[in-house]
C-alpha cells in the first residue's frame, strides 16, 4: 500500500504555508508527469490558432481553468488533486500569487504538495499569466 504524506519540520507552522516543505511517499508506486497547463484548451491546434487562445483577464478564472486542465489528466487516470506530490507554477506577476494560492485551494482543499512558484516573462499562449506544471503519485494498488 502506498502512503503519501506531507513533511512539515515545524508542525505548529503547517497553517501559514500554502504548501508542503516536502512530501514522502512510502510504497510501491509509478509516477505520473503533467505537462504544463495555460487556461488556454488543453488540446488546441500547433502552430497556435489565436482563437483558440483567448485567455480570461481575471487571474483567478486562468487559475481556474489551469487547474482544471490538470483535473483533465488526473481524472484519465482516476486520480485526485490528493495524488499530486508537486507542483511547478509559473506566474508572470508575483503579486499574483495570492490569488493563485486561493483558487489552487479550491482545488486541492486542505492537501498542500510540495511547491515552487517561479516569475516569467511570458508563457507560451499570449495573455497567459499562470502555468503549472505537476507530478502525481500512481498508488501500485490503483490498478492502472
Amino acid at each position: 500500500m502506498t502512503h503519501i504524506y506531507e513533511v512539515h519540520p515545524i508542525e505548529s507552522e503547517r497553517h501559514n504555508m500554502p504548501y508542503a516543505p516536502g512530501i514522502r511517499v512510502d510504497g510501491g508506486c509509478s509516477l505520473l508527469f503533467i505537462s504544463g497547463a495555460t487556461s488556454s484548451p488543453l488540446y488546441h491546434k500547433h502552430p497556435h490558432v489565436p482563437e483558440e487562445h483567448i485567455q480570461p483577464h481575471d487571474i483567478r478564472e486562468q487559475a481556474r481553468r489551469v487547474f482544471n486542465n490538470i483535473k483533465m489528466v488526473l481524472d484519465a487516470q482516476n486520480l485526485t488533486f490528493r495524488h499530486i506530490v508537486k507542483v511547478t507554477r509559473y506566474l508572470t506577476d508575483m503579486r499574483e500569487m495570492d490569488d493563485l494560492n486561493a483558487v489552487q485551494k479550491e482545488f486541492f482543499g486542505d492537501w498542500k504538495p510540495a511547491s515552487t512558484t517561479v516569475c516569467v516573462n511570458n508563457l507560451s499562449s499570449p495573455g497567459a499569466r499562470v502555468e503549472v506544471e505537476a507530478i502525481a503519485v500512481i498508488p501500485a494498488d490503483s490498478g492502472k
